[in-house]
């Protein structure tokens, strides 16, 4: 079963647009505007991106007095975590479409960290929440063999760990300026 939507919350909903827009290439479809329910008469704005996957990405921006003001969204720093903890991977459909997504980032003045995994590839960026965000593209066909390990190691106490895979950093390009 497929995600409808994962919700996230911003601080600076602007900006947040703007990089799930422009960077992420995703369509804004929809904007809900309401009241939260709180006693204060606090609303919110809830806005949708598909994200060109059928499913969607959406945003909150709380305008409501019982919220404070001084959150931190990042979901994996703002618990004390590290930031590729608790990420959004959305899937790169092939190599070339891979290929172009971190083109598409270093050219928006974003460096892209790229990690070989072995049976996948993923490249990495910070949204202007601080939210790790990836494009990832499967490059295996997964069999039962896999999965018959993959049970194996989810109930072993000490696995053996896999080797660090090979990381690539790619600088951000200066922005083109007809863009």
């Amino acid at each position: 079963m497929g995600f409808h939507h994962v919700a996230l919350a911003t601080t600076d909903l602007d900006a947040t647009h703007r990089f799930y827009t422009e960077s992420m290439g995703f369509t804004l479809v929809r904007t809900v505007v309401a009241p939260t329910g709180s006693p204060g008469g606090g609303w919110a704005k809830h806005v949708f991106y598909d994200t060109g996957g059928g499913g969607m990405l959406a945003v909150w921006e709380l305008h409501d007095a019982t919220v404070s003001t001084s959150f931190d969204p990042a979901i994996s720093t703002g618990l004390g975590l590290p930031a590729w903890v608790n990420h959004i991977a959305f899937d790169a459909s092939d190599l070339d479409d891979f290929s172009a997504r971190r083109r598409h980032w270093q050219e928006r003045g974003i460096e892209v960290v790229e990690i070989d995994h072995g049976w996948c590839r993923s490249i990495y960026a910070t949204d202007p929440n601080g939210i790790m965000v990836e494009f990832c593209v499967t490059l295996i066909a997964f069999t039962a063999t896999d999965a018959t390990e993959a049970q194996r190691l989810l109930t072993v106490d000490q696995p053996p760990l896999e080797a660090m895979p090979d990381i690539t950093f790619h600088p951000a390009l200066a922005p083109d300026p007809a863009r």
